[in-house]
């Protein structure tokens, strides 16, 4: 019998109820839950041109410790559920988009900043980057799983992948906002990326995507081979997808090679 890992991608919107989304991805047997990018404001934009909308933008950011993230950890404790709560993260200089791994008990065991931010357009050229990336261990109910993340843009450049790899990440966990297939000027690209990714590390990835029309949904999963196991469609909806932990294990002996940094 498979050694499976099931995770729910949270292909939603913010108008969800957060404990209702989070119960049924426990009902259908999901150990953990991926949120999309930022979803505290839903990736929302301000005007490069108005310095109080952008100042709005900056001061909508939350605290780690806040009642935002709370609702998350609740939600985690209520229905038994590790949760991957993205959001725009209050900082002293600067805001950071960034994401946590709340484990079933409700507490924080991983936190992570956007290290390779999209400094070239609204809204996170008002963000500052992240520094580093780093890979926890959760404790599950088929055992612990070596967990690392990367926030979209991350995935497009090697040393996030690196540091996840050489840290021993198993799976890797994706909330992303942006067109993953239906992109005017690349097409599917940013899936091959994560195919190629999955395949050169040897790990298991899972992308959470905003349905349509706010992004084009195709919220995904691929197996260490680079091999597409689950798509969503473009409409809101909790995708799916079962990981074969026996089978990332055997594919990442066998193909060591691979995550030798």
């Amino acid at each position: 019998m498979a050694n499976t890992f099931r995770i729910a991608l949270a292909q939603m919107t913010t108008a969800v109820d957060i404990d209702e989304i989070c119960a049924s991805a426990a009902e259908k047997g999901a150990a953990i839950i991926l949120f999309p990018e930022m979803f505290s404001n839903g990736y929302s934009r301000f005007s490069s041109e108005d310095a109080a909308s952008r100042q709005a933008w900056i001061d909508a950011a939350v605290s780690i410790d806040g009642p935002y993230l709370n609702r998350f950890r609740q939600a985690a404790r209520n229905n038994s559920l590790a949760v991957v709560a993205t959001f725009l993260e209050r900082g002293e200089a600067k805001p950071f988009n960034s994401a946590v791994l709340i484990d079933d008990s409700g507490e924080i065991v991983l936190h992570q900043r956007k290290r390779h931010i999209c400094f070239f357009d609204v809204p996170e050229e008002a963000c500052a980057p992240g520094e580093s990336s780093s890979v926890t261990r959760l404790k599950t109910k088929v055992g612990e799983v070596a967990i690392g993340i990367m926030i979209c843009m991350d995935r497009e450049f090697p040393d996030v992948g690196s540091d996840l790899v050489r840290d021993g990440a198993e799976i890797i966990l994706v909330p992303n906002s942006c067109p993953l297939v239906d992109d005017p000027g690349v097409g599917d690209v940013r899936v091959a990326g994560v195919r190629a990714l999955a395949f050169q590390s040897a790990v298991g990835m899972a992308v959470a995507n905003y349905p349509a029309p706010k992004d084009d949904g195709h919220s995904f999963a691929v197996d260490p081979l680079g091999r597409i196991l689950i798509m969503g469609g473009k409409q809101q909806e909790l995708v799916t997808v079962d990981f074969d932990l026996d089978e990332i294990r055997t594919v990442q002996k066998r193909e060591w090679f691979r995550r030798t940094r």
